[in-house]
């Protein structure tokens, strides 16, 4: 076994089933409804808003992100937005599940001798939360309040890399987040597992990169390919 070898996660809906989309539609349905907006055209706004604000700029607080994005996503709808809308969507963020597989996944690496890391577009005191119902210890948890940037900006990787202090060839980073995490970590010759939990398309312009449905296979998946 490689000595110092760390695995790095991105945490939400590679870890966390953290679908603030699903999350949303139940809260704000009456008032789309009221008006006749399409949901999934709404969505999808929703998405492309949230990732336009945490690109466009240094770290603003992520919960703070949350709220602003619905409500200036219903304004784009002309829908009415209320305060407890965005609050109560944090609230529930809080409380996504871990997916079923991922803590006896980490606690296998972990027990091949690997630290595990979170790099994560959180609060500091937002993610632990998420750690808490994950159950499993990480040696690092990096957020974008601790970087000053939010993924998939280089300044969220650069700062993980120097809190880590380590050869590239010893890190593998984690990630379903293709926009977030595959495609600009490409530049930095680290390996990369892309948890491709919904089927998506990949592309050979970054590969190299292993590509698994889940954390199922990781623990094999790693010990073939990394401690060798």
């Amino acid at each position: 076994m490689t000595a110092g070898h760390v695995a790095t996660f991105d945490c939400y809906r590679t870890l966390i089933d953290f679908d603030l989309n699903r999350a949303t539609l139940p809260i704000v349905r009456e008032r789309l409804d009221e008006v006749g907006i399409d949901h999934a055209e709404f969505l999808d706004n929703l998405r492309v808003m949230r990732f336009h604000a945490v690109a466009q700029g240094p770290y603003r607080r992520y919960q703070g992100l949350i709220r602003e994005t619905l409500e200036v996503c219903m304004l784009l709808h002309g829908a009415e937005y209320r305060p407890e809308y965005g609050d109560q969507l944090v609230e529930d963020a809080r409380q996504f599940p871990v997916f079923p597989e991922v803590p006896e996944a980490l606690r296998q690496r972990r027990a091949l001798g690997v630290q595990l890391a979170i790099i994560s577009n959180s609060d500091r005191d937002f993610i632990p939360h998420h750690i808490e119902t994950i159950g499993v210890d990480f040696d690092y948890v990096v957020t974008a309040e601790d970087a000053g940037w939010y993924k998939p900006r280089a300044g969220a990787f650069e700062h993980l890399f120097s809190v880590l202090d380590r050869d590239p060839a010893l890190i593998t980073h984690v990630a379903q987040g293709w926009d977030y995490d595959i495609m600009p970590t490409k530049k930095y010759g680290i390996r990369r597992v892309w948890i491709n939990r919904y089927g998506l398309r990949g592309s050979e312009a970054y590969q190299p990169y292993a590509e698994l449905p889940d954390l199922l296979t990781l623990p094999d998946h790693f010990q073939k390919q990394v401690l060798t």
